[in-house]
């Protein structure tokens, strides 16, 4: 199973619900050269199965242009960390099978999402980018909490 497969994705309505009832949402921001990379994760009960250490996340994404120049997304560089500090790294073209690009003031929004063998995690990376001008470059996809209600909470 591929990380960033998700289970419904051509059903938005329904990825939506996920968020109006998750509980303490959160968005994850970071900006580089402009351009607002925002991830709100949230976790699929119904998808999930404890029992057999299955445990299944959403995340959705906009990706805003606030500079002056077009950019195109051209690829994506994951780290996924589970919450036994097992990690993995998926690379790939574009997302979701698109490399959008972004002219000043647009933006772009898709979900994904990744499974996981423990009941909480992490993930982060960069979307690699390129300008008008033909400049590369990598920007930063703000490492973001995979939290589930099985994760048992310690204070250290």
């Amino acid at each position: 199973m591929t990380p960033e497969r998700f289970y419904d994705c051509d059903n938005p309505i329904k990825i939506r619900a996920h968020w109006q009832r998750a509980l303490g949402k959160t968005m994850y921001t970071a900006t580089t050269k402009q351009i607002r990379v925002s991830v709100e994760p949230a976790y699929l009960d119904e998808q999930s199965s404890p029992s057999d250490s299955h445990y299944v996340w959403a995340y959705h994404v906009r990706i805003e242009n606030e500079g002056a120049d077009t950019v195109q997304l051209l690829s994506r560089s994951w780290k996924i960390t589970d919450g036994i500090g097992r990690s993995q790294e998926v690379r790939g073209a574009g997302v979701v099978g698109e490399q959008p690009v972004l002219a000043p003031g647009e933006s772009f929004e898709y979900t994904s999402g990744t499974p996981l063998p423990t009941p909480s995690g992490i993930m982060g990376g960069t979307y690699g980018m390129r300008a008008d001008d033909g400049e590369k470059f990598d920007i930063e996809i703000p490492a973001f909490s995979l939290d589930s209600p099985y994760d048992a909470k310690r204070v250290n």
